[in-house]
């Protein structure tokens, strides 16, 4: 599986992105998938998951509220709506697949298998 991220930009504090990640492939809808984020500096975070039906989502306590994961399956995407943007959620954005080996350990780096290439997300104040 090859994913792509995009959707990434400059926007002021308060402001809405969306990102999308695309995935190669004809298995799309069996992987649960997730976003994460690394500010520069830090270490790299969980953002936010979504089972591979789309029945499960799961967030991080800093974007709860604010971040909306959803995903189409026929168009082998997933999203990531963003609201209410800050400039803590300033960072690199990486979409990540996990192709259902095991135990769903969604905020877990290690449990995916397939990383896109990041998309970087600039918050200004």
């Amino acid at each position: 599986v090859q994913l792509q991220a995009s959707g990434g930009g400059l926007v002021q504090a308060g402001g809405s992105l969306r990102l999308s990640c695309v995935a190669s492939g004809r298995t799309f809808s069996s992987y649960n998938m997730g976003w994460f984020r690394q500010a520069p500096g830090k270490e790299r975070e969980f953002v936010a998951a979504i089972s591979w039906s789309g029945g499960a989502t799961y967030y991080a306590d800093s974007v709860k509220g604010r971040f909306t994961i959803s995903r189409d399956n026929a168009k082998n995407t997933v999203y990531l709506q963003m609201n209410s943007l800050k400039p803590e959620d300033t960072a690199i954005y990486y979409c990540a697949a996990d192709h259902r080996s095991g135990a769903y350990f969604y905020n877990r780096g290690s449990t995916y298998d397939y990383w896109g290439q990041g998309t970087l997300v600039t918050v200004s104040s």
